[in-house]
């Protein structure tokens, strides 16, 4: 059983008020759309383009490395809080590209078969988990039966593929719990206060979380690939000028995941103090971020193909998604 959780603007900005009055301070910003910043380059071709970003985590790895220094192009931050927001910019033409998990990128093909994956980003199922309350009197999975269990942040999410895995699992099917989808921003804060008792998450909101108490039921390790994919859209790639700098902006993404891998202390100081996060929880969360990056290859689209067939079986995805058909594997060349 699934459900809808409609946020009105007055209720968005109550959810604002009560973040920006916690110890997370400014972590609300994380849910602001548009613009982080831009480029300083003067871009000779005339080409900008605008990063897509999830909660300022791409940001932040790409301003600790400082790859993006000295470009030949413009380039600006568009930011939001989950992948539902970012491909519906992305399918209108306002991102050009877009980081997400396997399943978001899954879900945003149903509506959008022109996007292209470009990219592949190695993490961790760690990175996300069925969360509940320390004083809960929900012990195991096999207790969520007959429950609402909330999740972030649309149908589609790789926090819904996690918690069906971990339902059946546990012996139980995805009828067993009343799912209801709601984005993470308003989420943490009902959650903070009580009004969520299950919820199931991704970083950096269920890091931070943890880091405040919460008792973790189940992570995604074992359920969920632990890849992570960039997409763009092929309006984007048909302009030659455009393609070039993706492929470059790319290898620069690469670079500064091998630099975090290589410098995990800094990087999470340095991600704590450009995300206002906790320097305990930007420490779990950058240790187990999807940085080791490629350009997407066969293997990759055989693994993401596995998992949109699980999905279309769980009736997450509509329809079966022809990988192959969605990947673009010469963007290494350009």
């Amino acid at each position: 059983m699934t459900a809808s959780v409609p946020v009105s603007l007055s209720a968005r900005r109550r959810v604002v008020r009560a973040l920006a009055a916690a110890p997370l301070a400014a972590f609300s910003t994380f849910a602001a759309f548009g613009t982080f910043g831009a480029s300083r380059a003067h871009a000779a071709d005339n080409v900008t383009l605008v990063l897509g970003d999830q909660a300022g985590g791409t940001r932040a790895l790409v301003e600790a490395a400082k790859v993006l220094d000295g470009t030949p192009y413009a380039w600006r931050w568009a930011n939001f809080q989950g992948a539902a927001p970012l491909f519906e910019a992305q399918r209108a033409g306002s991102v050009d590209l877009a980081p997400a998990g396997d399943l978001p990128v899954l879900a945003a093909a149903v509506g959008d078969p022109t996007l292209k994956i470009v990219a592949t980003r190695v993490g961790s199922g760690a990175q996300l988990g069925i969360l509940v309350a320390p004083n809960s009197t929900v012990r195991s999975v096999a207790d969520l039966k007959g429950r609402t269990v909330f999740v972030s942040s649309a149908r589609g999410s790789i926090s819904q593929y996690q918690l069906y895995g971990a339902l059946a699992e546990a012996g139980l099917s995805k009828d067993d719990v009343t799912v209801r989808f709601i984005l993470p921003v308003d989420a943490f804060a009902a959650f903070a206060s009580g009004s969520i008792d299950v919820w199931a998450t991704f970083d950096p909101y269920y890091g931070i979380a943890v880091q405040r108490g919460a008792r973790i039921l189940r992570d995604g390790t074992g359920i969920n690939s632990g890849l992570g994919f960039i997409t763009a859209p092929s309006e984007s790639l048909a302009d030659p000028r455009k393609r070039a700098a993706i492929a470059d902006v790319l290898q620069r993404y690469q670079r500064a995941g091998d630099w975090a891998i290589a410098n995990p202390d800094a990087y999470a100081q340095i991600y704590a103090t450009l995300t206002r996060s906790p320097l305990e929880a930007a420490k779990e969360i950058t240790r187990r971020a999807s940085l080791k990056q490629h350009f997407v290859t066969d293997a990759d689209i055989a693994a993401l193909q596995k998992v949109a067939d699980r999905a279309q079986r769980d009736a997450i995805l509509p329809r079966r998604i022809d990988v192959r058909a969605i990947s673009e594997t010469r963007l290494a060349s350009a």
